[in-house]
């Protein structure tokens, strides 16, 4: 397997520190994976170092982005003259300061995140723009509160405070109120050095699963969707990072498996549509809805030879008292007729 590390993501749910346990898993004699709910591309990127070709599908178009950087992409890197692009020039009223002054960043971050955003149309090739914007996100979100788009401002002011949160935390925060261009700079070395080939061609899709299960080809097919019942919001909680890439206000997306009420129907008819798939992998846990018994139920009906996996695993979202109490269910299905 190639050595090399997934640079730092902060995305919640991100299965890096269990990459290696659920690939363990992986059949022998298996060319191909598609990983069809990317999030922040552990599992793809582990396939990749693993030698396998992979297909990275996320509807957020700021996880496709990260995927095209680091799995799709096998050579390019930024280099001293891409990143003086990034940073040129004044900073300027644009989308993010029209709409989110004040709301997620001060003014005048904003203003940097517009200049930023223009700047990075004018590197050379698609590549080198997806790395760029996969930076400003991890930035972004480093200097978010709890890293999510969903918390008020006047919270984020509060904890943006280091001395009210040292009094109130113990903890200052102080990457907080470091520069994007510092956390940028701070984490473009360890996101060049994550890009690699592995001589099988990769491709990063940004797309509703549903719309590509059956349509794209893959020997192993592995699933990831929101917990239902858990902190699962996804829109919520990434949704600004999309449209500070597209400039542009959008709506959330449909089967995002919110509500308990439609969740079980989801699953249903994304079982349905694997037929054409040897193996399926579905991570989930034991704090989401439905039940353990019940996606072996779902499962069942559409392949006759399922079994699940468990372990422990921390979720660093929970609280501290449910942090030892999660369990990581890999149910793994063998569809070889």
């Amino acid at each position: 397997m190639i050595n090399k590390e997934l640079p730092k993501i902060n995305f919640i749910g991100n299965k890096e520190n269990i990459s290696g346990w659920i690939s363990s898993f992986f059949p022998a004699g298996i060319k191909s994976v598609f990983d069809a709910f990317s999030g922040g591309g552990s599992i793809g990127y582990q396939a990749k170092k693993m030698g396998f070709s992979v297909v990275s599908n996320d509807i957020l178009r700021v996880n496709y982005l990260l995927a095209k950087s680091l799995i799709e992409n096998n050579s390019e890197i930024l280099n001293d003259s891409d990143i003086e692009v990034v940073f040129r020039g004044k900073p300027f009223r644009g989308f993010m300061f029209e709409n989110y002054s004040n709301v997620f960043f001060f003014p005048e971050e904003c203003m940097e995140l517009d200049l930023y955003r223009k700047n990075i149309e004018d590197l050379s090739n698609e590549f080198k723009k997806a790395i760029a914007i996969s930076l400003i996100r991890r930035a972004m979100v480093r200097k978010m509160p709890y890293s999510r788009f969903n918390i008020k401002w006047d919270k984020i002011k509060q904890l943006r405070d280091e001395e009210y949160s040292y009094n109130k935390y113990g903890r200052r925060r102080a990457y907080h109120n470091i520069s994007f261009k510092d956390h940028f700079l701070e984490n473009v070395k360890d996101y060049n050095n994550a890009i690699f080939d592995n001589n099988k061609k990769n491709i990063a899709l940004n797309d509703d699963t549903f719309d590509l299960l059956g349509t794209v080809k893959a020997d192993l097919i592995y699933l990831d969707p929101p917990y239902t019942g858990t902190m699962n919001n996804y829109f919520s909680f990434y949704g600004p990072l999309d449209e500070y890439i597209s400039s542009k206000k959008l709506t959330p997306f449909k089967n995002n498996f919110i509500d308990k009420q439609t969740s079980v129907a989801l699953f249903d008819n994304l079982f349905s549509k694997l037929s054409s798939y040897k193996y399926w992998f579905l991570s989930y846990n034991n704090s989401s809805y439905p039940s353990k018994e019940t996606l072996m139920d779902l499962l069942s009906k559409y392949c006759n030879n399922v079994k699940v996996v468990e372990r422990g695993h921390e979720y660093k979202i929970t609280g501290k008292d449910n942090k030892q109490k999660n369990k990581e269910y890999l149910f793994i299905a063998t569809n070889i007729k």
